[in-house]
């Protein structure tokens, strides 16, 4: 999906109809890809936007990382939705804050039931195609209506069962919005590979990290156990988040076993 390619229509006889039907020709070339991401499988986007629901359900911020962590190996803008702020109190939302502070990513709280940070939204995707990305039951889809309510994308509510929202969408499809720019939305999933990723890439996907690489005592520092590592003493000051660093242990851990 979202492949560009050149295109030969039919020609058009002398009754002015076309020989097959109107929109019908051969695809001469497939283009190159100017970026591809595995999942949801969609080439040519130039952003995502995370969304995540700050309740029903919890979000899952070990996936949003991995998002996060594909965007980065793409070199795609990000936009983080932080979403169903309407089902949380003051209080709440600014523990979230605080968690995530320093971010490296810009941060958007939206409602979809209750139009919040919806003009902005609709600003960001102009222009552009965007492939929205989070987990089921995030509010994907319900925010895509909000902006645009003429889409009438199918909704669900998060099963009481299992914590987790239905996979209503059921496939990533290409949508156009006005007066320009397209965006895809995509089925929720709970789990995504770090596949063809090396351990010794993972850092350079930290843009938080950027500042202080090639600052550690050793050159080849992993950034998890070696002394003088200035990651690490960035983390202790405050001026990288401690949750994004556990993100990067984890990840690298993971990297590790496997190319063990």
């Amino acid at each position: 999906m979202g492949d560009a390619v050149l295109f030969q229509p039919d020609e058009i006889n002398a009754g002015g109809e076309s020989g097959a039907g109107e929109g019908t020709g051969v695809i001469e070339k497939l283009l190159p890809r100017r970026s591809y991401l595995s999942r949801p499988p969609v080439a040519n986007i130039e952003q995502i936007v995370l969304v995540m629901a700050l309740k029903d359900p919890s979000p899952d911020w070990q996936l949003a990382g991995r998002i996060l962590l594909q965007a980065g190996r793409e070199g795609l803008k990000v936009l983080c939705c932080l979403n169903k702020v309407d089902l949380v109190d003051k209080a709440e939302k600014n523990s979230v804050s605080a968690m995530l502070e320093p971010f490296p990513y810009p941060l958007l709280f939206t409602s979809a039931e209750r139009g919040v940070g919806i003009a902005h939204l609709r600003e960001t995707l102009q222009g552009r195609t965007t492939v929205f990305a989070g987990p089921s039951g995030a509010g994907k889809s319900s925010l895509l209506n909000a902006v645009q309510p003429d889409l009438a994308l199918k909704t669900g509510k998060v099963s009481d069962k299992i914590g987790r929202g239905r996979h209503i969408t059921r496939h990533a499809e290409l949508l156009p919005l006005r007066p320009a720019g397209f965006v895809v939305d995509t089925p929720g999933f709970s789990r995504l590979s770090l596949a063809g990723l090396k351990s010794d890439q993972l850092a350079g996907l930290f843009p938080e990290f950027a500042s202080h690489l090639g600052r550690c005592t050793f050159r080849d520092c992993s950034h998890i156990h070696e002394p003088g590592c200035a990651v690490r003493d960035a983390v202790t000051a405050g001026e990288i988040s401690d949750c994004r660093y556990r993100q990067y242990r984890f990840f690298w851990k993971e990297l590790i076993a496997e190319e063990r």
